[in-house]
């Protein structure tokens, strides 16, 4: 995938998010009007490290780091529907003066959920998902062939289900069909057979007679719950655990994608964040130190202090 289609990417996402907060501001000496049926949400953030060293006894390599991430949602709600829209994107990086730029953090997640009421408060809902990633990613620095890129693997899901919605704070939706499809956008990835797709197939020659697919379609069941909760003044915490069960492959292999976001708001432009995530994918083979592969459990921390900058048109309830 070019760089130029990337960056047209990313550049959508972030107008379709970024642009609606800017109108929404309201002045504060107009006056008050009716609540509207939208709720808009954004934060931005960007943290920024530069270390180098001269005659350092300690030891020590120069180098520049940064980490930037969007937080962003907007959602609709009217009567008996409800249509909440949430994007977390992040990219990050460290730069070793002496060698190439190293990625830290490398996310695209957006999803898409409209619910109706039935007795409240119970949901029949639908929900949309995407993730993927911006930049190519190696399993180790020194390695020359990537291990993923964008839409390499991209992942798409559709989820019909009953939603549990007491609050603005909790969601838990249960849905008994639902399809996730993968997708692996680079041929020689896919020839691996990478992220579950069908491998490539080769003659007792080593002659390569049928490509690795590039697409591949799970039925199964999928349970998510959303939790977020201002805990004290000025921190707010963010969670979300993900479980889909494959009905014909291996069902009992449960893929796991969960998320906890702690932000500290520092003032209206500092602030520092907490984000830990852990995934199992059992189609996912992961190369340990020995050379094995296989799947394993994947751990993430994040941690970081900078700048961050909020953007809603509604003023958040506190307990």
């Amino acid at each position: 995938m070019s760089s130029n289609f990337k960056n047209y990417l990313f550049c959508i996402l972030l107008v379709c998010f970024i642009t609606p907060n800017f109108w929404s501001q309201e002045d504060s000496n107009s006056p008050a009007e009716e609540p509207s049926n939208w709720k808009l949400k954004s934060i931005f953030s960007l943290n920024v490290t530069q270390s180098s060293f001269t005659n350092w006894a300690a030891g020590g390599r120069n180098n520049v780091s940064g980490l930037g991430f969007i937080n962003a949602s907007a959602d609709y709600s009217k009567n008996r529907f409800k249509w909440a829209n949430s994007l977390s994107t992040g990219i990050g990086g460290v730069q070793y003066f002496d060698e190439d730029l190293e990625k830290t953090d490398d996310i695209i997640d957006l999803q898409s959920t409209f619910s109706y009421g039935l007795k409240d408060p119970w949901y029949i809902s639908l929900l949309g998902g995407f993730r993927t990633q911006y930049l190519d990613g190696y399993s180790n620095p020194e390695d020359s062939i990537r291990s993923s890129t964008f839409m390499a693997p991209g992942y798409v899901s559709v989820s019909l289900g009953i939603e549990y919605i007491p609050n603005d704070n909790l969601k838990i939706l249960l849905s008994p069909l639902s399809g996730k499809f993968t997708f692996v956008n680079d041929q020689t990835l896919a020839n691996e057979g990478a992220f579950g797709v069908a491998a490539a197939e080769y003659n007792s020659l080593g002659q390569l007679t049928k490509k690795g697919e590039n697409f591949r379609a799970e039925l199964g069941s999928y349970f998510r719950v959303i939790y977020q909760k201002e805990l004290m003044e000025n921190i707010n915490l963010k969670s979300r655990l993900e479980l889909f069960s494959s009905y014909i492959n291996n069902p009992q292999n449960i893929d796991v994608n969960g998320e906890l976001i702690l932000d500290f708001k520092i003032n209206k432009w500092f602030s520092a964040n907490l984000q830990l995530n852990v995934i199992y994918d059992d189609d996912v083979e992961i190369e340990d130190r020995n050379g094995n592969k296989g799947p394993r459990t994947q751990f993430k921390q994040v941690i970081g202090l900078g700048i961050a900058y909020r953007l809603a048109n509604f003023k958040e309830e506190k307990d």
